[in-house]
């Protein structure tokens, strides 16, 4: 199960209300985010392309408060299906439609690279869509 490990809430990310409910099928997993035209966060790009990283260990209602990483490292990683490993020394991308986490460039948005295999380091605001 992935999970936050080196992660300042004051300054490696933020917090905002969420646009669909969190239910317990995606628990562990991270997930690129994005904010709609509500300010709310969405898996994916949403209007305002892939901001961060979210990962859920807990049911959340429509409008309930999640916390965003945009800067830091999460331990545990997989790709957004919870099981399939991401090799050490590679770039990771977020799908702009589904939020899945992917190692592949093409118009996905890089959120960051791998060390260890399972230590994803974010760096979501460093990044642009890839082409």
């Amino acid at each position: 199960m992935a999970r936050y490990d080196k992660y300042d809430p004051k300054a490696g990310g933020f917090r905002a209300p969420v646009a669909v409910a969190v239910t317990s099928a995606d628990f562990g997993k991270p997930f690129g985010v994005g904010i709609d035209a509500n300010g709310r966060v969405v898996k994916g790009a949403g209007t305002s392309g892939v901001v961060g990283v979210m990962i859920n260990t807990k049911a959340k209602a429509v409008g309930d408060i999640v916390d965003v990483m945009t800067h830091g490292e999460i331990v545990e990683a997989t790709l957004s299906d919870g099981t399939t490993a991401i090799a050490a020394g590679v770039p990771v991308y977020a799908v702009p439609a589904s939020g899945l986490l992917s190692v592949t460039a093409t118009a996905n948005w890089r959120l960051g690279h791998t060390v260890e295999g399972t230590r994803l380091v974010v760096r979501a605001g460093a990044y642009a869509a890839s082409a």
